[in-house]
C-alpha cells in the first residue's frame, strides 16, 4: 500500500507538531513527545496516552475538561517511563496526578513505573486501569481484557470530576467507576497497513470479517463470511449487552467508533441498527456518539462500546469540554 509519509521515523514527531498548531489550546513539551494543555488549572491533574497509531486518541482528548497531558508512544508502541514522568511532572499542581492506561503490558509496566518516579519526587499518583474489551481473556498485547475505545468515556468523566476541584481520591473513584461500567467490542473488514513496512498486519481473504479486533492491528478470536450488517451488529450488541448485563429500564451511553478507513455513512448505518437492537431491549440512551474515536491506523471496522450511567456519572459525561475530539 502507498503511504503518505515519506519518512515512517518522523511520522508521530510531525503529527504531534501539526495537531498542536492546529489546536491553539495545546502545547508540546519541548523535546519530548508530551502533548499539555497550554494553561492549566489549580486541580488534580490527569495524564494518559499510549502508542501512537490510534488517533484522535489520546491528544485529541487534552482541554478543558478531560486531559491535561497525553503521552504519545511510536506507532503501536508504549511511551517510555521517562516520557510519561515528564508528563506528570508538567501537570502536577500540588493535588495530585490520576494516570489512565488502557490495560496492555506495556501500557501498564511504563506508566506504573513512572507513577513510582513521581512518588519519590513527592507527587501524589493514583491511577486506573481500563479493560473494557469484551472479546478476549487475553491477548498478545496483554494479560487480562485489552482497554480499548471505552477509555474515552473514562477520559470525558474522570476529566469533569477534576474540573470541578475533586480530590485525587474523588477523581479516581470516579474513574474506576467508569472503567468497571464500560464495554466494548469491535469488528474488521480488512487489517491495518503499518507505515513501518507498508505490510497489512495479519492476513483477512475477501469476503470475511474478523471478529473481536484490537487496536493495534491484532486479529480477532474468530472469523467468518460477512453477514448482513445488522446482523454483525447484533452480534456486538448482544455480546456486550450480556457482558455488562444489560437490563430493561438501563441507561445507556453509546460510542460507534471508526477504526481508521470506514466511512461515516457506514458508521451511521452501524449506529442505527445498534440503537434499534437496545430499543429492542428496553434500554434508554442517553447519549450517542458517531465517529472516529479510538483508531487502528486504516483498519477498515468498528467497535460499539455501552457505558452503563447512573445519575453522577450522566451529570459528569454532560459537563462542557473544549478537547478536539470529543463531538
Amino acid at each position: 500500500m502507498n503511504i503518505l509519509h515519506p519518512n515512517p521515523d518522523r511520522l508521530v514527531t510531525d503529527m504531534l507538531d501539526g495537531f498542536v498548531r492546529s489546536h491553539p489550546g495545546l502545547a508540546r513539551l519541548p523535546g519530548t513527545q508530551v502533548i499539555v494543555r497550554s494553561q492549566l488549572d489549580q486541580k488534580v491533574g490527569l495524564v494518559s496516552g499510549g502508542g501512537s497509531g490510534h488517533e484522535p486518541a489520546h491528544a485529541g482528548y487534552v482541554g478543558y475538561g478531560m486531559l491535561d497531558a497525553a503521552v504519545a508512544g511510536q506507532i503501536f508502541t508504549s511511551p517510555t517511563p521517562n516520557e510519561v514522568l515528564n508528563a506528570i511532572r508538567a501537570v502536577d499542581r500540588g493535588l495530585g496526578v490520576l494516570l489512565i492506561i488502557k490495560n496492555y503490558t506495556g501500557d501498564v509496566m511504563n506508566f506504573e513505573m513512572a507513577a513510582e518516579l513521581a512518588q519519590d519526587e513527592g507527587i501524589a499518583v493514583e491511577k486506573v486501569i481500563v479493560a473494557d474489551d469484551v472479546a478476549v481473556e487475553n491477548s498478545t498485547f496483554t494479560i487480562g481484557r485489552r482497554g480499548v475505545a471505552g477509555t474515552v468515556f473514562v477520559h470525558k468523566i474522570a476529566g469533569a470530576s477534576a474540573q470541578r476541584g475533586d480530590s485525587l481520591q474523588e477523581v479516581k473513584r470516579v474513574a474506576d467507576k467508569v472503567a468497571a461500567r464500560v464495554f466494548s467490542m469491535g469488528l474488521a473488514l480488512s487489517p491495518c497497513i503499518l507505515p513501518t513496512t507498508g505490510k497489512p498486519s495479519f492476513d483477512l481473504p475477501a469476503g470475511e470479517v474478523e471478529i473481536g479486533i484490537g487496536i493495534h492491528g491484532e486479529p480477532g478470536v474468530r472469523r467468518g463470511s460477512i453477514a448482513p450488517l445488522t446482523e454483525l451488529v447484533d452480534m456486538l450488541i448482544d455480546r456486550v449487552a450480556a457482558e455488562s448485563s444489560l437490563q430493561k429500564s438501563d441507561e445507556v451511553a453509546l460510542m460507534i467508533n471508526g477504526m481508521g478507513a470506514t466511512p461515516l455513512a457506514e458508521l451511521g448505518v452501524c449506529a442505527h441498527h445498534a440503537m434499534a437492537r437496545l430499543d429492542q431491549i428496553g434500554v434508554k440512551i442517553h447519549k450517542s456518539l458517531l465517529g472516529e474515536y479510538m483508531t487502528s491506523l486504516n483498519m477498515a471496522g468498528f467497535s460499539i462500546t455501552v457505558l452503563k450511567l447512573d445519575s453522577e456519572l450522566k451529570s459528569l459525561l454532560d459537563e462542557p469540554t473544549h478537547a478536539p475530539a470529543w463531538r
